[in-house]
């Protein structure tokens, strides 16, 4: 694999999983360069303040950032430019440093109500959009960027829906490399990416089906970008940006990520999450992170069918443990942020 220039990585914005305390856990280590929130639905009114601190509650820091200061960019999702505009200029009055628009969702739901990838059918929607946002947020000094998909049920309008977000005023384009119907189904199609980065001017920014280091590089190479978006890959290995940033750096490939370094993301999560959720919900939601890791690590694997079962919060986390000592001492010394 030949080493390549440094680029930068992001943390994608999964709707009911990229909360928050995730966002906080996996920047600690200072690998990520910036963080996208779950998207904020806009549908025709300015919405209430809480709203946005709750799928922002960085914003009551000066700098809308984690803890160990890597940026969160804050989602928006709708159909109504206007209504889009309006909430835009209230996030920046509330400490959004960057907006960025959300054409990419495939959920049904959200798609049956004009929102999302549904946008991606017309690419005038599109334009429509970035635009009125693009007017609403220039004279505040901040940047609207954009996430699209490859179409929705095609790839048939990918350019133009790209030539539309940047025609409208974003500031970049991430690209993830799947339809809406192709959802989240392999392969991801980077050298399509490629394509659209060819004819564009602003950066465009790879995404979908980056597990690996190896995934990194062929995603890079087939999509000519420099900059990724890192999704599901980063909750099966939390070290993925960090080993992407020390190969970059050094040309070296860092060790598997041992258990007890998966062991103690996972344990960090559940002691913040357990002081604002009843435990069983805490619970599913570990078995849900702890499922994303199966498929990657066989250890994970083993823990995930052993406790697949439980419902006790105290007896899933015991179950986590005890690791071996040679395995806590292989431990790259993982930050983990254990306050907001």
């Amino acid at each position: 694999m030949t080493q390549v220039a440094n680029g930068r990585i992001g943390l994608a914005p999964m709707e009911g999983v990229i909360d928050v305390v995730t966002r906080d856990l996996l920047s600690a280590d200072g690998a990520l360069d910036w963080t996208v929130t779950e998207f904020v639905r806009v549908v025709d009114a300015r919405l209430p303040a809480r709203v946005f601190l709750r799928h922002c509650p960085e914003l009551k820091h000066a700098t809308c950032a984690t803890s160990n200061g890597t940026p969160v960019h804050l989602q928006l999702l709708g159909s109504d430019p206007e209504a889009l505009a309006a909430n835009a200029v209230h996030a920046e009055a509330l400490g959004a440093r960057q907006v960025d628009l959300n054409f990419g969702c495939p959920a049904k739901t959200v798609n049956r109500h004009d929102g999302g990838a549904s946008l991606l059918r017309d690419p005038e929607r599109v334009y429509r959009v970035v635009r009125a946002v693009h007017e609403a947020l220039t004279p505040l000094g901040i940047d609207v960027t954009a996430k699209v998909r490859l179409g929705f049920d095609d790839k048939q309008l990918a350019l133009a829906c790209a030539e539309a977000a940047e025609a409208g005023g974003a500031a970049s384009l991430v690209v993830h490399a799947r339809t809406r119907r192709e959802g989240y189904r392999p392969p991801a199609h980077w050298e399509w990416i490629g394509r659209i980065r060819a004819r564009l001017t602003i950066p465009v920014i790879a995404n979908g089906d980056i597990w690996t280091l190896e995934d990194y590089w062929k995603a890079r190479t087939l999509s000519g970008c420099t900059d990724v978006m890192l999704g599901r890959g980063m909750l099966a290995d939390p070290w993925l940006a960090r080993r992407i940033k020390h190969w970059q750096r050094t040309g070296e490939h860092l060790p598997e990520t041992p258990w007890a370094a998966r062991a103690e993301v996972l344990t960090a999560y559940a002691q913040r999450m357990r002081m604002h959720l009843p435990e069983k919900i805490v619970v599913s939601l570990l078995k849900q992170w702890l499922n994303q890791m199966r498929g990657r690590d066989d250890e994970a694997a083993r823990r995930f069918t052993a406790l697949r079962r439980r419902t006790e919060l105290q007896a899933f986390l015991d179950g986590l443990t005890p690791v071996m000592q040679d395995d806590i001492s292989s431990r790259q010394g993982i930050a983990i942020g254990m306050n907001d």
